[in-house]
C-alpha cells in the first residue's frame, strides 16, 4: 500500500506542523525560565546563537 505525505504527518499540513513546533519551543522555553535554567536563542541582528541565563545575561556561541 502506497502512503502519501499526509500519511506520515497524521493528516497535518506543513504549516500546521511548523506552528505546532514553534508553540512547543515557546512552551519549553517558558518552563526552563520558571525552573531557572538557561535557554538557547538566535540573534538575527548579530547572526549568532546564544545562551540566555536567568539573570538576563547572554553568552554568544562561536
Amino acid at each position: 500500500m502506497d502512503k502519501n505525505e499526509l500519511d506520515y504527518t497524521c493528516g497535518l499540513s506543513d504549516d500546521e506542523l511548523t506552528e505546532r513546533f514553534k508553540a512547543s519551543i515557546k512552551i519549553d522555553n517558558e518552563i526552563r525560565k520558571i525552573q531557572g535554567l538557561p535557554i538557547a536563542g538566535y540573534d538575527d541582528e548579530q547572526k549568532k546563537a546564544y545562551i540566555e541565563y536567568p539573570d538576563g545575561r547572554r553568552e554568544y556561541v562561536g
